[in-house]
């Protein structure tokens, strides 16, 4: 329904901007230069190749270069990087707790496992904030609790909502982001760098691009890696983590960003829509949403 009133009323608007994945293609092609479509999930999937061969005129932003690497040729007209408002998640110089934090899905690709691992050679305290979806309830129950069951440094809270998360990542050493899958974005690396918590990540999907090797965290390719990482991502200065964040991924930039987009989508733009502005040089835009 939502969608129906989109065509219908698409004539109205400058810019018509979508975030529902590959849903709305197929009614947007009399309109497609005026669209853009942000999209959030991996593109690694065998039946979406054919997909997007068909559709390569779609005016399309992702989230990471990384996020792109398995589609065909379509029409990227930018990577923008997500971004946080400044004031979300407070800066934390001296955390309270000597732990690292796990904060997630409890999921194979997420590999939880991994941290545990770390924990139990580096004899580190790891709290685990996470939920368990019934579609991983036998990876939980099979390997996970069991695992945890089994070391005393590690300890379970649950899922946390966002008020707990700001004192979970703000008070942690840092955080560990041993993921086994193509990430496309990874949001959790910067609310953690936020709160000036460097990362531990492997180098998987968009965590190179995300994490600034050496300042903001630390990237590695092995268990063995990780390990010896620990003791160097605990010696990142925490002021330079909370930097990076401000540098790299506030709401400002990623909003400057998607603008600019815009911008360059209507001064290119043939035959104005109703509500477009007489001069695109002298454009003030409004945001529907």
């Amino acid at each position: 329904m939502m969608l129906e009133e989109v065509r219908r009323r698409a004539h109205d608007f400058d810019i018509l901007h979508f975030h529902i994945d590959m849903l709305h293609f197929p009614i947007i092609r009399d309109f497609a230069d005026r669209t853009i479509t942000t999209l959030h999930g991996r593109l690694d999937l065998p039946d979406l190749i054919p997909f997007y061969k068909r559709f390569p005129d779609i005016p399309l932003i992702s989230i990471t270069d990384s996020q792109r690497r398995p589609l065909p040729p379509v029409n990227w007209k930018a990577t923008i990087y997500h971004g946080l408002q400044r004031d979300v998640l407070p800066f934390t110089e001296r955390p309270k707790n000597d732990y690292l934090a796990f904060l997630g899905r409890i999921s194979p690709e997420k590999r939880p496992d991994r941290a545990i691992e770390i924990a139990a050679r580096t004899g580190i305290r790891l709290k685990i904030a996470a939920k368990v979806d019934k579609a991983d309830q036998a990876y939980w129950d099979n390997v996970i609790a069991p695992m945890i069951a089994s070391q005393p440094n590690v300890e379970y809270i649950g899922e946390i909502d966002e008020q707990q998360k700001a004192q979970f990542l703000g008070n942690a050493r840092a955080l560990l982001f041993p993921i086994d899958w193509p990430e496309p974005f990874g949001l959790v690396m910067i609310e953690a760098m936020a709160c000036g918590t460097p990362v531990l990540a492997f180098r998987c999907g968009s965590v190179p691009e995300v994490i600034d090797n050496g300042v903001s965290g630390i990237i590695v390719d092995t268990l063995a890696e990780a390990v010896e990482g620990v003791e160097w991502v605990l010696k990142l200065d925490r002021k330079k983590v909370r930097a990076k964040f401000e540098e790299r991924f506030t709401s400002e930039r990623m909003t400057n960003d998607y603008v600019a987009v815009y911008r360059s989508m209507i001064e290119a733009g043939e035959k104005p829509a109703a509500r477009r502005r007489a001069s695109a040089q002298q454009l003030g835009l409004q945001v529907v949403a």
